[in-house]
């Protein structure tokens, strides 16, 4: 027996409970939204303990419930773990967790949703809101099939105290990297490892957060901003970060060469025992459920224009730089929900 939704969403991570929150705006009934996860919260409630938003509360919030409190402090991930759940506790909509939807196809104008444990969904539109954070990218580094030490992505590192006394090498230069490096200094030591020099960025430029000058400017939700995209990544700081690394001793070095059995060979070719290899180096969009939809090209990722897919019905939001700098943040998922439901919804 097949379920039919006005509108379903996939996943109940921030940017699909901002679409759910939206829908009624834009005419849909009732959103349906269905989350692998047996809680809602997305990829924030597996992420290490320790870390902190680079935005301010004040700009960190979804479409309808600001971040309470201190609107200048930079929330950590368990406080935006909690305003999540009360989100949901205010959201009008019917929200399925422990629901893993294997298949996602079109039919007769409509789409057909199937979950692993045999349910099946109908629905005029779609909302793909997971494939941000679902699949951890590790680089093809030469000799990783030969370390026999411990190899992890970001996404499974939660706190430093495991790796006490260690030899350890994150390889990144983004904001993930210089957090963890930057604790795991305390206790290990550790080596900050990226391709090219880290790229520095003031969070407070001439006194004001820089997303007061995001905003002031426009500059977070203009088109133009995506050119972004192809720029090197940068990490926001107002110095504690930096004196972290500093204080513990945390030097950067060019990337290594290759792996070994027991280390690393450096790009000056020396050798070195290694502990632990933590790969801070992003995730690859992955959308599983939509292979042979005809919405997926060769490499995977999604055909679409500012999350409209080519194929008519569904829609995207939480893909970085989707329509603008702010994409797939807290702050502008809502923005990018609000723009694809309006035009799911002029397409019934």
């Amino acid at each position: 027996m097949e379920h039919h939704a006005d509108l379903i969403v996939l996943g109940a991570g921030q940017s699909g409970l901002a679409t759910a929150a939206l829908a009624p705006r834009h005419g849909f009934a009732r959103a349906l939204v269905l989350e692998s996860a047996d809680q809602v919260g997305g990829s924030w409630p597996r992420y290490y303990d320790s870390l902190t938003l680079f935005s301010p509360a004040r700009y960190s919030s979804l479409p309808g419930m600001r971040f309470s409190g201190d609107g200048d402090r930079y929330p950590t991930r368990d406080e935006v773990v909690d305003y999540l759940r009360a989100y949901v506790r205010r959201l009008d909509a019917d929200i399925r967790t422990s629901t893993t939807v294997t298949s996602v196809q079109p039919r007769d104008g409509a789409w057909v949703i199937r979950a692993e444990d045999g349910a099946a969904f109908t629905a005029r539109a779609v909302v793909a809101a997971t494939g941000a954070f679902r699949s951890p990218y590790t680089p093809a580094v030469p000799g990783c099939e030969e370390f026999a030490g411990q190899s992890l992505h970001a996404a499974d590192y939660r706190a430093p105290e495991p790796f006490t006394g260690q030899r350890v090498v994150v390889v990144g230069g983004g904001n993930s990297a210089v957090q963890i490096a930057a604790e795991l200094g305390a206790v290990a030591e550790t080596t900050l490892a990226s391709r090219r020099p880290i790229g520095w960025v003031k969070q407070r430029p001439l006194g004001r957060d820089i997303h007061w000058w995001l905003r002031r400017t426009g500059f977070d939700i203009a088109p133009l901003s995506r050119m972004l995209e192809k720029v090197p990544v940068s990490v926001l700081d107002d110095g504690r970060y930096r004196r972290a690394l500093d204080t513990h001793g945390v030097e950067r070095r060019e990337m290594f060469a290759r792996l070994t059995p027991d280390g690393v060979v450096w790009a000056d070719g020396a050798k070195e025992p290694v502990d632990t290899v933590i790969w801070a180096t992003g995730y690859r969009l992955a959308y599983p459920y939509l292979n042979g939809s005809g919405v997926l090209g060769t490499d995977g990722r999604p055909r679409h224009h500012g999350g409209i897919a080519t194929v008519p019905g569904l829609g995207f939001v939480g893909i970085e730089f989707q329509r603008s700098f702010s994409s797939n943040t807290l702050r502008g998922v809502g923005r990018d929900a609000a723009h694809v439901l309006s035009r799911l919804s002029r397409s019934r």
